[in-house]
């Protein structure tokens, strides 16, 4: 006895079907697209913020505050005066310190100088106990004063 597979006349109903359907990749992209349209204009409501505006006021220069300047070799200067390193600086910083009312301190730093070197005259302000420290930058070109 013999076990037949298949067609015995050679016809092709059972083949293999290798098309894709894409029924069901059409249905799951129209879900996702509504999902999409939905959430979209949630997304885009922003909380109400009052932001800050940009006013650069040029500091009243007063006698008492200090002038620092940090030039592009990284020397620091008290006014005119070089000192010899940051250390003279902290020195001459922590006299100021203890006056009343504190005098604000205005670094000035080179545009070519390292960051190290006005850090190391932010760092000695720090030290010394000063409370207001300011840097002072030229304003932009075009900008009325």
């Amino acid at each position: 006895m013999a076990m037949q597979v298949g067609p015995a006349d050679g016809g092709d109903e059972d083949q293999l079907n290798s098309t894709i359907n894409t029924t069901p990749l059409v249905d799951v992209m129209l879900v996702l697209l509504i999902i999409f349209l939905i959430t979209i204009p949630v997304v885009t409501h922003t909380v109400p913020v009052s932001l800050p505006k940009e006013r650069n006021v040029p500091t009243q220069t007063k006698p008492e505050n200090i002038n620092i300047s940090v030039d592009r070799q990284g020397d620091i200067f008290w006014g005119e005066r070089k000192l010899a390193n940051a250390d003279a600086l902290f020195d001459r910083l922590k006299v100021e310190a203890v006056k009343d009312p504190q005098p604000e301190v205005h670094i000035r730093g080179d545009q070519e100088t390292r960051y190290e070197a006005v850090g190391r005259a932010v760092m000695a302000c720090q030290r010394a106990g000063i409370a207001k420290v300011g840097f002072i930058t030229e304003p932009p070109a075009g900008v009325a004063q």
